[in-house]
């Protein structure tokens, strides 16, 4: 009798377990969503506009009457959502039966699929409903087709590497460009025979890119062979656009004299030097006059012409010890005689001083210094 009391209470203990753990994982039980109702299927998207796509469904439900997270999963035309390229929760981290997909997005999401840039490609989406235990795939999905720019996403930072390039192969060297715009980079570098490339980081697996007939591409290298020049390279990842602009001479304009000073000579890392060189200012009835600036002959192609940099201030004060670094910050100006040019400190006159012109990506700005020695 003894025994037959311990089973029928071994017996009772297992139900009530059993029943306790099924009411516990009945509150994270929900339903497939049965139904996507935007976009359209075969939906056709430019992703050259400044634009977004919104995804839209059919709320499912939860059997405890709760809150449901969605997922939005994307794969390739012909995938079946066992490996997806890509899964973001919907709208409100999760919460909302909605996705505001931005075109950026959506083009990044296009090349992880294979579609190349400047092709049409299409898209397979669907939705993945639950409590965050036990996912539920829907059973229908959608189509979308997609032309993508001929831009890429853009990256937080860019170097140059390779044979060709004055650092060399050794990725850990790779020089940086600096960042000009939300989707623009330029670097001021030497190019030499050999090949180079443009990676987005110097460790792990960067995407790399190169120069193609001056279209910017992916995975690849830009084979250089003619005599080591220094360039300004500019990249916009928006349209995949380049171009190289050969700096053939830096001088500095001295308009009291009308005459340029000295040329400056290409030191790496973009910057240039002047070392030793001999500063005096003009006598004037009214004092000594201090101006400067600088003229670059640059190279485009077959066509020669100079680019003017000075201050952003149409005129200024000598600078002194209180002069913000600012003050030497170079910006483009026109070739008026006078016009936004900078002033010496008065201890440079008639002293020897190392002059730099510094468009490294180090620099917060480009800038220029005079060492007197």
């Amino acid at each position: 009798m003894k025994n037959i009391y311990s089973k029928l209470v071994l017996i009772l203990c297992t139900v009530f377990l059993v029943s306790c753990d099924n009411d516990e994982m009945s509150h994270t039980n929900v339903s497939a969503v049965n139904a996507l109702y935007s976009p359209a299927n075969n939906k056709f998207y430019d992703l050259g506009a400044q634009s977004s796509a919104i995804f839209e469904w059919e709320g499912a439900k939860a059997e405890d009457n709760g809150v449901v997270l969605y997922d939005v999963v994307f794969d390739r035309e012909n995938g079946d959502f066992s490996n997806p390229i890509y899964v973001m929760p919907s709208d409100g981290k999760g919460f909302q039966k909605t996705l505001n997909l931005s075109f950026t997005e959506l083009n990044k999401i296009a090349g992880l699929a294979g579609i190349e840039s400047e092709t049409i490609g299409k898209l397979k989406w669907t939705v993945y409903s639950s409590k965050g235990l036990n996912v539920q795939k829907s059973s229908v999905s959608g189509i979308i087709e997609v032309q993508r720019p001929g831009g890429f996403p853009t990256p937080d930072q860019l170097f140059i590497t390779g044979t060709g390039s004055e650092t060399g192969e050794t990725v850990a060297n790779a020089q940086a460009f600096k960042k000009v715009g939300a989707t623009t980079f330029e670097i001021y570098t030497k190019l030499q025979a050999g090949s180079y490339k443009f990676i987005t980081r110097k460790n792990g697996t960067p995407e790399v890119f190169y120069i193609n007939e001056g279209d910017l591409k992916q995975d690849g290298a830009t084979t250089y062979t003619g005599e080591s020049k220094v360039y300004k390279i500019s990249v916009d990842f928006s349209d995949g656009s380049t171009k190289m602009t050969e700096i053939q001479k830096i001088e500095l304009w001295f308009p009291p004299m009308g005459e340029y000073l000295f040329e400056y000579t290409y030191s790496g890392g973009g910057i240039w030097k002047a070392d030793n060189k001999t500063i005096v200012f003009r006598q004037e009835s009214w004092g000594r006059d201090e101006r400067y600036k600088f003229k670059f002959t640059v190279v485009n192609g077959t066509t020669t012409s100079e680019e003017w940099y000075g201050s952003v201030n149409g005129d200024n004060n000598r600078p002194d010890a209180n002069t913000p670094a600012s003050f030497w910050y170079m910006v483009p100006v026109t070739s008026d005689y006078w016009n936004n040019c900078f002033k010496f400190a008065t201890a440079v006159d008639n002293s020897n001083v190392n002059a730099e012109i510094n468009f490294s990506a180090a620099s917060p700005a480009y800038t220029h210094s005079f060492t007197i020695l």
